[in-house]
Order: structure tokens, then C-alpha cells, then sequence
């Protein structure tokens, strides 16, 4: 039996807000700083439609490092898994998000898996379209097809505060230009880098995308296979994998569902063919995850023996 109401959901979450004051949130990013450190907002969507909600539901999320997963997905149906993993690699780095070490100290250059930054920079260069309007506008068709609502869109003023400073990922992006990774222009594919970002929606929406991975790609209205069940496989893996940063061993451990969490504070939950979950708490730990939402995440898995190991 799985949590069955918004009271027993507002439980959890107002026991895990407790731990937001010892958090901070992504002020380097001048756009995010302004997020209130104490929200917390979390939704479990089921597979017969059921969802449930508690906290700060209205507030909108910008993706950040979640899109990482959703564009991956995106560009595996694209160009092909060969095509793609010849641009980058399937392993965790054990070194933060940011980090350029890894690709000066290898033999080929390419980036050692598509949830930290480098690696997600070459993925978002094989979205296909003839620019980037066109690019950003496949990619959102295929976000609002997954959460099921046609009105996502991204923030732009979350965007551009991005761009502005997105110094180190502009030099992430010469390196893998220098080695060949990437063939665009750096600056167009900040451009779309930092528009994929900020794409937002409440947690209720990231729910239902967590949910479509949860099913194996398959829609839980439509019944539609919105992403084929070996693409949501990869993705869900990298998930467990990679997809906490570097401390996605750890909650492996003690959380034990695939995730993916952005420096907005969102976390994008997938309980295989169970349920999707969606976090906003932009109160971050040292390792960038939202710190609140991991305490939530940590009560709900133990609480209902989530954990797939």
C-alpha cells in the first residue's frame, strides 16, 4: 500500500520542510536566488490518473539538470543509441556537475555520461532543427506531450540570467569543440542550453513526466508508448546512476527509486510501474539536490519500501 491522501502526503512534506533552513539556494544563479529557501511543494501521480499534492503546489520549477534526462530521451529517438553514445559515455564521474577534470585526463575527450553538464551540453547539440526556435520548440512539444499540458513553456528571465553567466559551461563547450564532440556555435547552443533549463512547470507536471519513465514511456491516459520502453530504460538508469549528482550512490542506498534532481530544487521521481513523484524545494545541500526533498523522499521510501534494490 502506497500513500493514499494529501494529509498523509502534507505529513511527510512538513516534516521534511524542517530541514530547509540548513540549506541554501542557487544563488549563483541570479534568477533562482530569489526562491524562497522554506518552500517545499511535492505530487504522486498514479497510473489510473490519481494524483496527490501537498506544500507549495502553485509554484512554478525551472527544470535545470532534469531536462538533462528528458532531452536525452528526445535525441535517443532521434538519432539512434549508437549516434549518440558516440558523443558520450555511460558512466559516472564521482566529480560534481560542473567539472571539466574528467575530459582533460582521458584518452577521448567526450564526456563520461549525459546527466553532468558536458555531457548534456553534447546531447542538447544533436536535438535536431535548423535552428534554435525550432530545436526548443521540439523539445517543449515533447515535455508538454509528457506532462500532459500544452501550456509549458520556459522562463525568460531565468534564461537569459543563465546565459549571462554560463561562463563555465562556455568553456566546457570550446573544449568539446576543440575534440570534436560539438560542431555548432558555442554561443547558439548556450542559447538552447539555457532555454532547456528554464523550462517550468509545477510539480504536479513533473509528476506526470516521472510517471511516463515509471511506465516504461507509456502515456497514462493515451496509453501511448510516448518513448520507447528501452529509451525510458537507459534513461531511468542513468537516473540511478548519475542522476542525484555526485551523491547518487548514496541515495541509491537510502532512497533507492530513479531520480533526477536541477539546482531549482526540482526532483523528478520514477518508482518503476508504480508512480512518478515531483519535488520543489530550492533549498540546496552541498551537493546541489534539494535538501528538503531528499528528507521527503527519504520518509516516503522508507515509509512504503520503495527502493528497487
Amino acid at each position: 500500500m502506497y500513500c493514499q491522501s494529501n494529509d498523509e502526503l502534507l505529513e511527510l512534506v512538513n516534516e521534511a520542510r524542517k530541514v530547509a533552513k540548513d540549506g541554501k539556494v542557487a544563488d549563483y544563479i541570479p534568477a533562482l536566488g530569489k526562491a524562497n529557501p522554506g518552500d517545499l511543494a511535492v505530487a504522486i501521480h498514479y497510473p489510473d490518473g490519481t494524483c496527490l499534492s501537498a506544500g507549495d503546489i502553485e509554484r512554478k520549477i525551472t527544470l535545470q539538470s532534469i531536462s538533462k534526462v528528458i532531452s536525452l530521451a528526445l535525441v535517443l529517438m532521434d538519432r539512434g543509441y549508437e549516434h549518440v553514445f558516440h558523443h558520450v559515455g555511460m558512466e559516472p564521474t564521482g566529480d560534481p556537475f560542473n567539472s571539466i577534470a574528467k575530459l582533460e585526463t582521458m584518452d577521448v575527450a567526450k564526456p563520461l555520461n549525459p546527466m553532468i553538464n558536458a555531457g548534456a551540453l553534447a546531447v542538447t547539440h544533436l536535438i535536431i532543427g535548423s535552428n534554435v526556435a525550432e530545436r526548443l520548440q521540439r523539445l517543449l512539444k515533447f515535455i508538454q506531450t509528457m506532462a500532459g499540458n500544452p501550456d509549458i513553456g520556459y522562463c525568460q528571465e531565468v534564461a537569459q540570467s543563465e546565459f549571462e553567466t554560463a561562463f563555465l559551461n562556455r568553456a566546457l563547450c570550446y573544449f568539446l569543440k576543440e575534440h570534436g564532440i560539438i560542431k555548432e556555435d558555442v554561443e547558439q547552443l548556450l542559447d538552447l542550453y539555457t532555454k532547456q533549463c528554464a523550462i517550468e512547470m509545477n510539480c504536479l507536471d513533473l509528476a506526470r513526466i516521472g510517471l511516463v519513465f515509471a511506465m516504461d514511456g507509456v502515456d497514462p491516459d493515451s496509453k501511448a508508448q510516448v518513448i520507447p520502453k528501452d529509451v525510458a530504460r537507459i534513461c531511468k538508469t542513468f537516473m540511478v546512476t548519475c542522476g542525484m549528482y555526485n551523491a547518487s550512490g548514496e541515495f541509491a542506498i537510502k532512497i533507492g527509486i530513479p531520480a533526477k534532481s536541477g539546482v531549482s530544487g526540482g526532483i523528478m521521481g520514477a518508482v518503476p510501474r508504480k508512480f512518478g513523484i515531483g519535488v520543489f524545494g530550492p533549498a540546496l545541500d552541498e551537493k546541489g539536490n534539494s535538501i528538503a526533498g531528499i528528507k521527503f523522499l527519504e520518509q516516503l521510501s522508507r515509509n512504503y519500501s520503495l527502493s528497487m534494490f
